[in-house]
């Protein structure tokens, strides 16, 4: 089974989707496949459908979408028994090699599992990546570190589960993988300006800043890239602008690190910039 989640929803039993159309259904296939090979109790798929506000019918509605799932599995695994088998035809209850709709939405006790049997799944090759690559970095190979963090993101195709209507679960969830995405990102920008590469991040970080605008480390990494390309104006003006956003908006000074930062670029020559750490030789901005 392939499991795509880092964008539109895409589930695959041998190459042959099983995703429903149903917003309900999808739902529950969507909170099953990122926790894919792990039991997922029934008190969270009902959460993640109802809200806490169930009908008295919660489980019994909840058994028919898993029915409707597995159905669709079913066809999924009688066409790579029979790919010439008509799909049309409903869902019949055989597979290929014995295997049923069964033993791949399984039944446990207080839950339910979806056996990704080997497969692929974005979101786990996403952590290998974005682990390996911060490994990188803490060992000093900042290019292997970019390249890493850099395929890691590729795996993104637009926000978590872009076109499944989140319920409390998945809410929940789309927020903890868009902070694993801005993770990879900062490392990421962290390493090309390690390698120099200031000038090539100037349109990503000019983009980047507008979309988070309290986030304090991307702007300070865009005032650094501004500062070592000669514009050092522009990199001050930066941080005036989120200054006066977090003052606004959250009542907050920007942080110790950044202030420092601001001194820094008013003291030093763009040349010097690359030296002007902390007294622990830490970076200068942190999240």
């Amino acid at each position: 089974m392939d499991i795509d989640v880092l964008g539109a929803l895409a589930v695959r039993e041998n190459g042959i989707s099983i995703t429903p159309t149903a917003p309900k259904p999808r739902q529950v296939l969507a909170l099953l496949a990122l926790h894919a090979d792990q039991v997922v109790p029934v008190s969270a798929l009902i959460e993640e459908l109802w809200a806490g506000e169930p009908p008295r019918s919660a489980r019994t509605t909840l058994q028919t979408y898993v029915l409707q799932l597995r159905a669709l599995i079913a066809t999924a695994l009688e066409q790579e028994r029979d790919p010439d088998a008509d799909s049309e035809g409903g869902a019949p209850a055989g597979a290929a090699g014995g295997r049923t709709a069964k033993d791949v939405l399984v039944t446990l006790p207080g839950g339910y599992l979806l056996n990704s049997n080997g497969g692929t799944s974005d979101v786990r090759e996403f952590d290998r990546l974005a682990g390996t690559g911060y490994r990188a970095m803490d060992a000093g190979d900042f290019p292997g570190a970019a390249r890493l963090l850099r395929e890691a993101l590729a795996l993104w195709s637009g926000p978590a589960f872009a076109d499944v209507q989140g319920g409390v679960q998945l809410d929940m969830e789309t927020r903890r993988l868009e902070e694993t995405r801005l993770c990879a990102l900062d490392q990421r920008i962290e390493a090309d300006l390690r390698l120099g590469r200031h000038r090539e991040l100037l349109a990503e970080l000019t983009v980047l800043a507008s979309r988070y605008r309290t986030h304090e480390n991307l702007h300070g990494q865009f005032m650094l890239a501004l500062h070592r390309s000669g514009r050092r104006g522009e990199a001050l003006d930066v941080y005036q602008r989120l200054r006066g956003m977090l003052v606004r908006e959250l009542g907050l000074e920007p942080s110790a690190a950044l202030r420092r930062l601001q001194r820094s670029i008013l003291m030093a020559g763009p040349e010097s910039l690359a030296e002007a750490t902390d007294a622990g030789g830490e970076r200068l901005v942190r999240v």
